[in-house]
């Protein structure tokens, strides 16, 4: 039985070596929000799509701390948590220095911390649903299985375009 084991994990593992070796390199993210929709995508093929849940505070774009809603406009992914609250986390770049100058005009603090990320303890009881009501901070937030994919398919440094549409 063991042997068994050992050989099915052997080609378990053979197998999804050549899946991810066969996938498009993903390029960038693209985070339609009115649509509540992220792409994973290679040049102009879309390598995967997510449903995902948004910032709480409605579709409008971020404009400063607290506001709870989802920046718009180009970012990177520019570090990862592999202990975040939510499972796992990719950090988002925002804000920029657009995002900063704006906000300082306003006399405000752009805030930060977004991030794509899984569900975690608190909200994994929503699951593939999770997405029907915006409920984030800010973040984009998809399943824990999906930030498992995204996390494995997205090199560090991949630009991120969240728009309005």
């Amino acid at each position: 039985m063991t042997r068994s084991l050992k050989i099915f994990g052997t080609v378990l593992a053979l197998a999804l070596a050549a899946t991810a070796a066969t996938m498009p390199q993903v390029d960038h993210i693209l985070v339609l929000k009115t649509k509540h929709k992220m792409m994973l995508m290679s040049g102009d093929q879309v390598v995967k799509a997510y449903s995902v849940a948004l910032g709480a505070g409605g579709l409008a774009p971020k404009r400063r701390q607290g506001d709870n809603r989802t920046p718009e406009g180009v970012y990177r992914v520019d570090f990862r948590n592999p202990a975040s609250h939510y499972h796992r986390a990719l950090h988002v770049s925002y804000p920029d220095e657009s995002d900063r100058e704006s906000a300082r005009k306003r006399g405000v603090s752009p805030g930060g911390d977004i991030m794509i990320h899984g569900l975690g303890p608190d909200f994994k009881w929503l699951g593939t649903e999770h997405y029907r009501n915006d409920w984030t901070a800010g973040c984009i937030a998809v399943t824990d299985e999906e930030i498992e994919e995204i996390w494995r398919l997205v090199p560090d440094g991949v630009m991120v375009e969240i728009r309005a549409d």
